[in-house]
């Protein structure tokens, strides 16, 4: 008796495991990966460390896909961040960049956003980062109250208290530029004199110049445009050559360790801060005290309270909108291609009426931030610590 061939079965065994192979390459390379790019060192470490915790707390598991975070420090420093930013597109095949904790470091990721077609989420505060919608900013979007939200707050609560005149300092960046230009525009409307304007390097260590020319303007109120601890510099100069007017800083001093640094100079300050810095402060009416808190009860169960943070609360907004968009991406498209990452992109642009640690999220084409008078309220600094004003 002749034997039956078995090259047909040999064959269909090694079809199988071609199948198999290949479906489980095709289960890897569904992985949604998400490059981060932040300052955990460098002049913004303050705003970066607390960003970093936050990462940890980010969701395993999106929209049935698994995920893999990649996270790098830029040191404070652009051209790190660019850096950062190609290795994360070109070398780890990133869907998405989140970052970077500063205004001028998302200013240089756009770029390699842009370039690369790449969805990016900042946690930066400057405006200019979404603002003016064009072909680069088509692919960016933006977790932070924009700088010209706060100045109206701020100016708003100046004339609500008699402030007539106004002294302004900040970062010489491009921080500093865009509060300048939002903060001058929004005295005017509210019919109060910009009587000096003085800048500083996040690095440097004397402003005794540029203080005792605020000083000598005499003003009612003097606001500072900085963040993160340098933001004391400033401040603690104007007390100790006797200024006794009004103070106010940005939102990007809300931390801990502002408050460490700055000390007793600090109190009676007044910040334009998310609706997180002080939720547990909150009316029940408050459309964000929930979700705020959700974030606040999450990041001190796994952390010390005292690193909490507004800035780790944008971070925790990053990863809320990229849950919400792949719920639209994953059926259209596979992770790792072009047409997720432009996926990603569109639901980003789609998500509406989304609560998150700082407000309520509604993008559009032309608006890539998405927030509105809820993402912010008045605080005050007492004894330390910061206190909701009503």
């Amino acid at each position: 008796m002749t034997a039956t061939p078995r090259f047909p079965l040999v064959r269909k065994r090694v079809l199988a495991l071609a199948a198999l192979a290949t479906l489980a390459a095709a289960n890897v390379h569904a992985q949604i990966k998400v490059g981060v790019s932040i300052s955990t060192t460098g002049p913004a470490a303050s705003l970066g460390i607390p960003e970093k915790n936050t990462v940890s707390l980010f969701p395993a598991e999106i929209a049935g896909q698994k995920v893999q975070y990649i996270v790098l420090d830029d040191a404070s420093d652009t051209t790190q961040a660019v850096k950062n930013a190609r290795k994360l597109v070109s070398e780890d095949k990133v869907d998405l960049l989140i970052g970077s904790s500063i205004t001028p470091t998302s200013l240089a990721m756009l770029e390699v956003a842009a370039e690369t077609q790449t969805p990016m989420i900042s946690i930066a505060g400057g405006s200019r980062i979404v603002e003016p919608m064009d072909a680069k900013r088509h692919w960016v979007f933006k977790t932070t109250q924009h700088d010209g939200q706060m100045a109206a707050a701020i100016t708003q609560h100046m004339a609500n208290n008699g402030v007539k005149s106004m002294g302004f300092i900040s970062f010489s960046d491009a921080y500093g530029d865009g509060w300048w230009t939002e903060a001058q525009k929004m005295a005017d409307v509210r019919k109060i004199k910009v009587v000096a304007n003085e800048r500083f390097a996040r690095t440097d260590t004397s402003v005794t110049g540029q203080v005792l020319k605020l000083v000598s303007a005499n003003p009612d109120a003097i606001l500072i445009a900085a963040s993160g601890t340098p933001a004391a510099l400033p401040q603690k100069a104007l007390r100790e050559r006797g200024y006794r007017g009004k103070i106010y800083q940005t939102h990007g001093v809300a931390n801990s360790d502002f408050l460490r640094v700055c000390g007793a100079d600090c109190e009676g300050t007044f910040i334009p801060a998310g609706p997180m810095l002080v939720a547990a402060q909150l009316p029940d009416s408050n459309p964000v005290k929930k979700s705020a808190l959700a974030y606040v009860n999450k990041y001190t169960a796994a952390y010390n309270k005292d690193s909490l943070s507004t800035f780790g609360g944008h971070a925790w907004d990053a990863a809320l909108l990229l849950q919400e968009a792949a719920k639209t991406a994953v059926p259209k498209a596979k992770p790792g291609t072009k047409e997720f990452r432009a996926a990603l992109r569109d639901g980003l642009e789609g998500i509406k009426n989304l609560p998150a640690s700082h407000g309520i999220f509604n993008m559009t084409p032309t608006n890539h931030q998405g927030l509105d008078q809820r993402s912010q309220v008045m605080v005050r600094i007492e004894k330390g610590a910061w206190k909701y004003v009503p």
